[in-house]
C-alpha cells in the first residue's frame, strides 16, 4: 500500500479480518520499499507488509475480503503454511478462527 494512506488502510483491513474471524492476528510492518513492474513501467513505492495469521481453510474467504476492501487493483495475498509452532499459540489460533 502506498504510504500516503497505507497505515490507515492496513489497520482497517486488519480490524475487519479479525472482526470477521478470518484472522486471529495481523501484524502491520511499516517501512517496506517495493520495486516492481506495473503496466510496463518500473514502480517504486513505500508500503506496509501485513502478516496475517489464519487457517488454510479460510484463505479463499480471507483473499476475497482483502480484494473487496483494498485500494489496489491487484493486491498481494500469498500464503505460507505453518509447519511447527508454539502449541498454545496454535491452539489459540485454532480456537479464534473457526474452520470453514
Amino acid at each position: 500500500m502506498r504510504c500516503d494512506r497505507c497505515d490507515e488502510v492496513a489497520k482497517k483491513l486488519a480490524e475487519g479480518l479479525v472482526k470477521e474471524k478470518l484472522a486471529g492476528c495481523v501484524n502491520i510492518i511499516p517501512g517496506i520499499h517495493s520495486i516492481y513492474e506495473w503496466e510496463g513501467e518500473i514502480q517504486k513505492d513505500s508500503e506496509v507488509l501485513m502478516v496475517i495469521k489464519s487457517r488454510t481453510s479460510r484463505l479463499d474467504d480471507l483473499t476475497k475480503y482483502v480484494r473487496e476492501n483494498h485500494p489496489y487493483q491487484v493486491c498481494e495475498v500469498i500464503s505460507t503454511p505453518i509447519q511447527h509452532g508454539n502449541e498454545p499459540y496454535l491452539k489459540w489460533l485454532n480456537d479464534i478462527v473457526p474452520e470453514k
